[in-house]
């Protein structure tokens, strides 16, 4: 009798294994992302206007790696376009404490500042050290110092930034040059 009852319980134990295999498991996936290749599907998400797919990538980035600072001038970038200067700020800042010599992010907090009309001196600071470390932001920068010496009445210094910034513009950014364009002409009716 024993003899059996052991049958029936390996049997039933081997059953009830079998069972459990076919009901649906939890499953942890590792995120096969990395930081970088969040923060470009970011890019990627934001230059087609949807920005919320952008926040939870940039976001994904900084859950796997805690200041990475390409994701939080994402989220400042995002911040800035929808008027959250502070936050904006608060990330470009954040950013900064990372890698203090980031053109894009010392750029982009002059921008905040000169949005903001405030502290244009620390505007132009800031754009200086981007200003120096070239590359191809370069035009970008020379287009935020223009804005800040024109703020700031400095025109023949607006000029030569303007001058520098179309000449180094790069060809396909249309916006870019229409930008500078505009700045050009608003500097001219200033001095009319």
């Amino acid at each position: 009798m024993e003899r059996i009852f052991a049958l029936l319980l390996v049997a039933v134990i081997g059953w009830s294994v079998s069972a459990c295999s076919t009901m649906p498991q939890v499953r942890v996936l590792h995120d096969p992302l990395t930081p970088a290749e969040h923060v470009t599907l970011g890019l990627a998400y934001e230059s087609e206007g949807r920005s919320d797919l952008a926040l939870r990538e940039y976001n994904e980035a900084l859950r796997q790696q805690h200041a990475y600072m390409p994701a939080m001038i994402g989220l400042g970038n995002l911040a800035f376009d929808r008027g959250a200067f502070k936050e904006a700020e608060a990330y470009y800042c954040q950013a900064l404490g990372t890698t203090p010599e980031d053109a894009g992010a010392n750029n982009n907090l002059a921008m905040v500042y000169l949005t903001q009309e405030d502290k244009l001196h620390e505007a132009e600071r800031l754009a200086s050290i981007a200003l120096a470390q070239g590359g191809p932001l370069k035009p970008y920068v020379l287009d935020t110092m223009a804005h800040i010496y024109i703020r700031q009445g400095r025109y023949r210094e607006a000029r030569a930034a303007l001058n520098d910034a179309e000449a180094l513009a790069p060809t396909y950014d249309r916006d870019l040059h229409q930008r500078l364009a505009e700045l050009q002409e608003e500097l001219d009716a200033a001095h009319r």
